[in-house]
């Protein structure tokens, strides 16, 4: 195998740059009208699908004249408190003019939150709040929510707030956030909001409860696999770049196994591209010797993973991985083909793998979350 000295074209883990993104035009073009219109969204999908490079992809095309878009990771937090500081943060640093005027910035904003400046290990200046765990009562998470008018009026520009990992607030002690947060967010016409989660079923509690504060407080859009028609143009573009082939019929055998999730498609990509000489076009055997590569190397901890599990979900998980997409998973035929028994064994089942985030809801059936997880149950 000739060596090839080009940098592999394709990306996964991590935020994607603009390079390396495939597609999502539609969805580039609705969520800027969204941050534009300052709609309320909730941006929603299975982990991994690309959530916050197309968030960032989008904050990054605002005129930096009109708007100033806060991104919060809440990924983090555990608490309303490092909510606030969180959050308090990441406004500070979007409405500082200059890197050197970070603490006047906080003080202007967050002064009772006794901010400070250190210094990192690159040298650089850090932000810190002295407010301690369990200090933020109702008032200081009030006063951090409405701050983005303050910000929006001070700086003469539009604000976009996007929280990434929202269902982390279902981990914390309390439920003041959300109940603030509604109260904030209604007086604020000017703001926009995205909401961005993985774990849909937590999300869609909150989002579609009515007992819920933050019941229909926001838009849903759901964001889905990418087609074959966009990904096949992608993949055959990046091999030719790089002086090697990929046909169609092979890039389509690809995106069947990974049902086109982007954060799968591209690695398998990545890994057929590695095996595949300068100069040449990856064959069949190609794509199927990088999926065992790939499928070996997460062995032990599948392995693991499923020594875990129960003899039911384990059952059920086999029932996914062998069936087609959208089977209805609690009917008579997938019970007792796949030894569940009864229906409700099989609802106790997918209600615990839920909670333990190995099975998302898709269609009104569930698929295994991780693509190569199924392709290894599969092999079993």
């Amino acid at each position: 195998m000739e060596e090839s000295h080009a940098i592999n074209p394709f990306r996964y883990g991590g935020v994607v740059p603009a390079e390396a993104f495939c597609n999502r035009t539609q969805e580039v073009h609705d969520l800027t009208r969204a941050c534009k219109n300052a709609d309320r969204l909730f941006v929603y999908a299975e982990r991994r699908m690309g959530k916050t490079s197309l968030v960032k992809q989008v904050l990054g095309r605002l005129p930096a004249d009109q708007y100033v878009p806060v991104y919060i990771d809440l990924w983090p937090t555990d608490s309303t408190t490092s909510f606030v500081i969180t959050m308090a943060k990441a406004l500070t640093e979007a409405a500082a003019t200059r890197r050197d005027r970070l603490l006047d910035t906080a003080r202007n904003l967050f002064s009772r939150l006794q901010p400070s400046i250190s210094v990192d290990e690159t040298g650089a200046p850090s932000l810190q709040f002295g407010l301690q765990m369990g200090q933020a009562p109702p008032p200081l998470l009030e006063s951090v929510l409405a701050t983005p008018p303050a910000i929006s009026q001070r700086l003469g520009r539009r604000v976009v707030i996007v929280f990434d990992e929202f269902q982390q607030i279902e981990a914390y002690e309390d439920r003041l956030v959300e109940r603030v947060l509604r109260s904030a967010i209604q007086m604020q016409n000017e703001i926009a909001y995205l909401f961005l989660g993985s774990r849909k079923h937590l999300i869609e509690q909150m989002f579609a409860d009515r007992n819920r504060p933050l019941y229909r407080s926001a838009g849903h859009y759901p964001l889905t696999s990418i087609a074959l028609h966009h990904w096949t143009p992608f993949i055959e573009q990046r091999f030719g770049a790089t002086e090697k082939a990929i046909t169609p019929a092979l890039i389509k055998a690809l995106c069947t196994l990974t049902d086109g999730h982007p954060f799968y498609t591209q690695h398998l990509a990545h890994a057929v591209w590695e095996r595949t000489p300068l100069g040449e076009a990856a064959q069949p055997r190609t794509l199927d010797e990088a999926l065992a590569i790939l499928l070996r190397r997460e062995g032990y901890a599948f392995a693991t993973r499923w020594e875990t599990l129960t003899r039911n979900q384990q059952r059920f998980l086999r029932g996914l991985a062998a069936s087609p997409a959208g089977t209805p998973p609690f009917s008579s035929y997938f019970v007792q083909t796949y030894g569940l028994r009864t229906p409700s064994n099989a609802q106790r089942a997918a209600n615990s793998l839920l909670k333990l985030d190995l099975i998302d809801r898709e269609d009104g059936s569930y698929v295994i979350s991780d693509r190569f997880f199924k392709l290894w149950i599969r092999a079993l």
